[in-house]
């Protein structure tokens, strides 16, 4: 079974990717991370880029992802394939930038008015309090659901990304965090 990137035309063979929330959700951190889970292995090239100003001190912020197999061009997202809400304000903010029959992950305790019927929907921050023991690793089980859900990057190369960020001593507790956020989305495209 192929990726859900392998299915998609898009201009330019371009795959965009935006993670949003709120400054201090670790968005920026995630988009990192997925850039280089997906790039590390030079066979597509990606972009990264994120909102900076006051964004960054707890409104709504974001930041996107690029993939491509070609070059990119513009490395900033223009019509999104797939966008992660986890809080209301950055799913008011970013809807509007998500193409038609793109992919919707909305973080569902933070995000309560979706205006379509089409979005996977999961409990990324209850998930990280009760399942991982912090809040601080939500955006790493949203990266977990994005893999799954999207298949854009493999789980390993996943997990080696985030583990080559997690800072030392939280090796264990970012592994369960990817394996949480798959596992959730493989039983979410089950039912």
């Amino acid at each position: 079974m192929g990726s859900l990137l392998d299915k998609i035309a898009v201009p330019q063979d371009r795959f965009e990717i935006r993670l949003s929330g709120s400054g201090g959700q670790g968005m920026i951190l995630a988009a990192v991370i997925l850039s280089e889970a997906i790039g590390g292995d030079g066979t597509k090239n990606v972009s990264q880029t994120q909102s900076y100003g006051p964004e960054a001190r707890g409104g709504a912020s974001k930041s996107d992802v690029v993939v491509s197999e070609n070059d990119i061009y513009y490395p900033k997202a223009m019509t999104l394939d797939v966008l992660l809400a986890m809080t209301q304000e950055s799913m008011d903010s970013y809807f509007k930038d998500l193409k038609e029959g793109g992919t919707l992950i909305i973080d569902e305790t933070l995000v309560t008015d979706v205006p379509t019927d089409d979005y996977y929907a999961l409990p990324f921050t209850r998930l990280a309090r009760e399942e991982a023991g912090h809040v601080m690793v939500a955006n790493v089980i949203a990266l977990g659901a994005i893999a799954s859900i999207t298949g854009v990057v493999e789980k390993e190369k996943l997990v080696n990304a985030v583990l080559a960020r997690a800072p030392r001593g939280t090796e264990d507790k970012n592994r369960k965090a990817v394996e949480i956020g798959f596992r959730e989305a493989e039983k979410l495209k089950k039912s």
